[in-house]
């Protein structure tokens, strides 16, 4: 009778813990006052890169290199909200690979007055355009993600990507242009191929 007693307990106390696990959730915390004055410890670039890369001390992942970028956004909808950040935090990432800054200067210069009383006046325009395109960026992960909620009651969304570089890249394997760069080693081979046998026909003609 006492076995079943503990029995029943034992199962209360595991349905117990599996029910809290099951209903865990985030608790976001909200934003005061007109002005954002606390924002993710991480998102300030104040991180460790080691430990965002998952980069251990020692052992064979010990050189592994990340590149990051972080982006945050504002919605009424958290999904939206989560989707515009990461958006926002992959264009960083592309930026730094590839991003291209371009600059377009205009200066126009007119005299005004008569004679002896005149005066020039002058308009300077500079543009600065940040190019980024085409850029894969295929293989990032999410190393953090937070979620507050603003003064409005909107969803702020706070994002960080890492792009593993190299081999330690997930999709390293599967790019698009490692496909093209093995499709021309091949036809690089058969060519080569081909004109070694053009070569031992004539040398065999000749003789």
């Amino acid at each position: 009778m006492m076995k079943n007693k503990v029995s029943k307990l034992i199962g209360v106390c595991v349905a117990g813990l599996l029910v809290a696990n099951c209903s865990a959730t985030y608790n976001m915390k909200s934003e005061k006052g007109k002005v954002l004055n606390q924002v993710p410890k991480w998102y300030m670039s104040d991180f460790s890169e080691s430990k965002a890369c998952d980069t251990p001390r020692f052992g064979k992942d010990k050189d592994k290199m990340c590149i990051f970028g972080v982006g945050t956004a504002v919605s009424p909808d958290l999904n939206l909200a989560i989707e515009k950040g990461m958006m926002i935090a992959k264009a960083e990432l592309a930026d730094i690979i590839k991003g291209e800054m371009n600059k377009s200067s205009k200066q126009f210069i007119t005299e005004l007055g008569k004679n002896n009383n005149k005066t020039t006046v002058s308009e300077v325009e500079s543009t600065i355009v940040n190019l980024i395109k085409e850029t894969p960026v295929r293989g990032y992960e999410i190393f953090a993600k937070d979620v507050t909620i603003t003064k409005n009651g909107y969803y702020r969304a706070w994002i960080g990507l890492r792009l593993p570089m190299g081999e330690y890249n997930k999709m390293y394997n599967f790019t698009i242009a490692e496909a093209v760069d093995s499709y021309n080693v091949k036809m690089k081979a058969n060519v080569a191929y081909e004109n070694l046998m053009k070569e031992t026909n004539e040398d065999s003609n000749i003789q």
